[in-house]
C-alpha cells in the first residue's frame, strides 16, 4: 500500500476529476444529449430501437396515487427490480428474488413487507434518489439471471461490466462483483469488488474493494487469477455502438451477462466515475491520447472494438497486483 504522489499519478496517466469534467465531459458530451442517458426509460427505448438487448420492462409508476396499485402490479412476477428512472450510482435500487404476496425477499435473505416497498416507491417518486432531488418515475424490470460463469465470483446479486467508451472506442473496462456487504448490488461505494479487465482478452488484471487490492472474492474466497469474462467481443461491440445511439463522446456503458439472453445493456452514464483506473492500476490519459490522435473515427462499431482490442491490450499474466491510493482517499 502506498500514498501516490502527483508525479506517480501522472506517470500512470491517471485522470483526475477536473481533467475528466473539462477535458472530456464538457468537450465531448453536448448537454442537450444528457437526458438520453440520465433517463433510464429513454435509454431503454433507444437501445431497443438500435436492436440492443435490455432487461424486460414490467411496469412503471409515475404518481403517488398509483402506489396503492403496486400489489396488483407485482403479483404476477416472482422476481423483479425496482429502480428510479433518473437515479445514479445504484441508489434507490431494490431487488426482490421471491415473494408470497405478504413477504418479499431480497438477495441477502432479508424480508420486507408490501408497505416497505410502497414506502420505497413513494420515496423514489418524491425525488429521494434522483439527480438534483427532482420528482421521479419508478421503473420495474425483470430480474437478470446470473450467468453460471460468475457463480463463484459474485454473491447475492448480479455483477455488471463497466466499459468506458471514448469517441466510440472502448478504452477501459471493469467488472463489478456483488458482495454480502454491498447487499447484492454492484456498487463499489457500498462494498462491491472492482476487477480491472483487459480490453484485449477479457481477463482479470487487478481487483480492489474499498480501494484496497485483493486477490480473491471476500465471500466466496474464489481467486481472480482464472477469471475471464465470456462473450467479450460482443460486449465491446455493444459498448462501442452506444456512441451512435447517444451521440456522447465520453460515456460509461454498464452491461450484464444474462444466463438466458446473453449480453445486454442496463444503463449508460454521461459522467462515469474514475475508480475504473484504480481497478485496472492504469490511467485513462494514454488511451484517450491514442483516440484523440485518430484523424478519422471508424463508422463501424465492430471495427472500433477490434481496434481497441489491439491497441489497449495488456499482458494479463504479467500485470502487477498493486494498490493505488490517492491523497483524496485519506479519511
Amino acid at each position: 500500500m502506498f500514498l501516490a504522489s502527483a508525479r506517480k499519478l501522472r506517470s500512470l496517466g491517471i485522470i483526475g476529476m477536473n481533467q475528466r469534467n473539462f477535458g472530456l465531459i464538457s468537450r465531448y458530451n453536448p448537454r442537450h444529449l444528457y437526458p438520453l442517458v440520465d433517463d433510464k426509460l429513454k435509454t431503454k427505448l433507444l437501445a431497443q430501437k438500435a436492436g440492443i438487448t435490455v432487461p424486460k420492462l414490467l411496469g412503471t409508476v409515475q404518481y403517488q396515487h398509483d402506489v396503492k396499485l403496486l400489489k396488483e402490479l407485482l403479483r404476477p412476477h416472482d422476481q423483479f427490480v425496482i429502480k428510479p428512472v433518473k437515479g445514479s450510482g445504484g441508489k434507490g435500487i431494490l431487488v426482490i428474488i421471491e415473494h408470497d404476496h405478504n413477504l418479499y425477499f431480497k438477495p441477502s435473505g432479508d424480508s420486507i413487507q408490501l408497505v416497505d416497498i410502497e414506502r420505497h416507491v413513494s420515496n423514489i417518486l418524491s425525488g429521494l434518489h434522483s439527480l438534483g432531488g427532482k420528482p421521479d418515475t419508478v421503473m420495474i424490470e425483470s430480474l437478470i439471471q446470473l450467468d453460471p460463469v460468475f457463480s463463484d465470483y459474485s454473491y447475492e446479486g448480479i455483477p455488471d461490466i463497466r466499459i468506458i467508451v471514448f469517441r466510440g472506442y472502448p478504452i477501459m473496462a471493469m467488472l463489478r462483483l456483488t458482495t454480502h456487504v454491498s447487499d447484492g448490488k454492484a456498487n463499489l461505494h457500498q462494498g462491491a469488488v472492482g476487477v480491472g479487465i483487459d480490453v484485449g482478452s477479457g481477463k482479470a488484471l487487478h481487483a480492489v474493494q474499498y480501494g484496497n487490492t485483493i486477490s480473491h472474492h471476500p465471500d466466496t474466497r474464489k481467486t481472480f487469477s482464472e477469471l475471464t469474462v465470456p462473450h467479450w467481443d460482443k460486449l465491446l461491440q455493444l459498448a462501442a455502438a452506444c456512441y451512435e445511439m447517444t451521440g456522447l463522446g465520453y460515456l460509461g456503458a454498464d452491461l450484464v451477462l444474462d444466463r438466458d439472453r446473453g449480453p445486454m445493456i442496463i444503463e449508460l452514464n454521461a459522467r462515469p466515475g474514475l475508480a475504473i483506473q484504480v481497478a485496472n492500476f492504469a490511467g485513462l490519459a494514454p488511451r484517450v491520447a491514442v483516440i484523440e490522435a485518430l484523424k478519422i473515427i471508424d463508422p463501424d462499431p465492430q471495427l472500433r472494438a477490434a481496434f481497441s482490442k489491439i491497441h489497449f491490450a495488456v499482458d494479463a499474466d504479467a500485470h502487477p497486483l498493486r494498490h493505488l491510493r490517492t491523497r483524496s482517499d485519506d479519511p
